[in-house]
């Protein structure tokens, strides 16, 4: 790991490493939270947790600007929190609730903010990659200097749309970033038992695509792989492919049994947990201490105390407002 060095002072490099510890703990924090809400029933339907790659959402978004949109998977919490959506909305979400950010109607795996340009939660494996395309086409039609950062899972790379979208974006030279969080699991399937090329970003290649593969653990790489390829994506030169290599820690959903790999691989992983190894890195550069550390972590209690209680108090969508958004009617 190292802290890129800038016109910016030690200060200001301290005050980003620690704001990138901080919203990976709170990720870390609301996911458990969330796996402990739901054990309680106050969540339901299905639940797919981040924890493990949270680095790869906290970097990937330092390189986007306000502009960008963003495209994610049913695994979505992370990338929703990272792009700032407000903890309150997504928990109330999760909920059900109407103050949630998609009202209540979309729940775990349709977290939706089109102010932040966050366009998605997609439950259908790869569903998400001609949104994107789509998306991107339109930036580049109507000039807007916009990028679409697009993420998905592994187990889309099995899917038509992968390389249907990889081929259109390519062609049309879309400002796609398209970024593959590789976990090695596509449910309950491991990666080489499904394909035959497990070096995903060498797929991208087969289409012209710049792409590289990048240890998706730590948050500085993820970032810095992250603002190259943006910059490239950004001046007009088409799209770009970073495959994240990471592992999550907790079985594909809340439902899944976890009967496909063993505990000693999940153990061996947990050794490179990204939290674990940023603090580790900090502390050696002498930009984090226990007090800090503390200071941190109560902050983001706080931030997820707040969150459980505006789900508590916020109220379910009115009957009367069940047909709101329904383009098609039945006549009478």
């Amino acid at each position: 790991m190292s802290i890129h060095k800038t016109a910016a002072t030690a200060g200001n490099e301290r005050e980003h490493a620690l704001a990138l510890l901080r919203q990976m703990l709170l990720i870390r924090r609301f996911e458990e939270k969330a796996a402990e809400l739901y054990s309680a029933g106050k969540i339901r339907g299905f639940l797919h947790l981040y924890i493990g790659e949270e680095a790869i959402a906290v970097g990937a978004m330092q390189a986007l600007a306000v502009e960008d949109a963003v495209v994610a998977t049913y695994r979505e919490h992370g990338q929703a929190l990272a792009r700032g959506v407000p903890a309150g909305k997504i928990m109330s979400e999760m909920y059900g609730k109407a103050n949630g950010c998609s009202r209540g109607r979309g729940g775990s795996m349709h977290m939706f903010d089109a102010g932040r340009r966050f366009y998605g939660g997609y439950a259908i494996v790869a569903g998400g990659l001609p949104v994107a395309v789509g998306l991107a086409l339109a930036d580049k039609m109507q000039e807007r200097p916009a990028v679409t950062a697009c993420f998905f899972g592994e187990g889309a790379v099995a899917e038509g749309e992968f390389h249907e979208s990889l081929n259109l974006a390519a062609l049309w030279r879309l400002p796609v970033l398209f970024l593959c969080e590789n976990n090695l699991y596509a449910m309950g399937t491991a990666l080489a038992r499904s394909e035959s090329q497990t070096d995903i970003h060498l797929k991208a290649q087969n289409y012209n695509i710049p792409a590289e593969a990048v240890d998706g653990m730590d948050v500085l790489a993820v970032e810095s792989a992250t603002q190259r390829a943006v910059a490239q994506v950004r001046r007009g030169d088409g799209p770009y492919f970073l495959e994240l290599r990471t592992y999550r820690y907790r079985a594909h959903s809340m439902s899944d049994p976890e009967l496909y790999r063993s505990k000693e691989e999940v153990a061996q992983w947990r050794g490179r947990d990204p939290i674990s190894l940023f603090d580790a890195y900090l502390r050696t550069q002498g930009m984090l201490d226990d007090a800090e550390l503390q200071t941190l972590e109560t902050g983001v209690a706080n931030d997820i105390d707040w969150a459980v209680a505006e789900a508590e108090k916020g109220g379910c969508e009115p009957v009367s407002d069940l047909a709101r958004d329904v383009y098609g009617s039945v006549a009478t």
